[in-house]
């Protein structure tokens, strides 16, 4: 029986979730599996990764084949380094001493950079963030700007109008009090 290490997708359609299991090769994706050893969720960001370090190290010892995202994932998280080095006593290569002080070290060379990488990813959100509060700030001063000079001109347009009725009425004032001289200067001969 050919065992391989895959993804079984759970989830709901757009929001996949998956499972990291020793399945057997001819089983179906979503079908019977031997052992469930973590779970691959792909929307975060960065992606969250739950994987038993000790059960996949046995299973690839025991020639479980990882395919290619599940590998993917051994290799962030240091599994497939561990096999090697392992691998590396088992050879005489190595002691054991040699091979915990190498993984050790990548182990703290990964976690400063996966460091590195979310306050990077942090920044670059607030950096967003800001920056389409400030786009919104200068929408909003300029619809501001746009509803005050309306009502400037609205302003204009009433003291406009406010000074053409005033002038109207002096006129109009104006008119009849010359009309009513002149009625009089009329009025006076015809008496006469």
């Amino acid at each position: 029986m050919a065992t391989k290490m895959r993804l079984q997708r759970r989830g709901r359609k757009g929001r996949p979730f998956y499972h990291i299991v020793i399945a057997d090769g001819r089983a179906p994706r979503d079908g019977k599996f031997i052992e469930k050893i973590g779970s691959y969720n792909p929307i975060t960001n960065p992606a969250e990764i739950v994987l038993d370090f000790d059960k996949a190290l046995s299973w690839l010892q025991k020639g479980a084949q990882p395919t290619d995202t599940v590998n993917a994932i051994l290799r962030f998280k240091g599994v497939l380094l561990k096999n090697h080095l392992q691998k590396g006593i088992l050879k005489g290569a190595l002691t054991q001493e040699q091979a915990d002080a190498k993984f050790n070290a990548w182990v703290k060379e990964r976690e400063t950079r996966n460091a590195s990488q979310k306050s990077n990813l942090e920044q670059k959100q607030r950096d967003a963030r800001k920056s389409a509060l400030d786009a919104e700030k200068k929408v909003s001063e300029a619809r501001l700007a746009k509803i005050q000079e309306r009502k400037m001109a609205e302003m204009k347009a009433l003291e406009d109008a406010a000074k053409a009725a005033a002038e109207a009425a002096a006129a109009a004032q104006a008119e009849t009090a010359a009309e009513a001289p002149a009625e009089e200067a009329t009025e006076t001969p015809a008496a006469e």
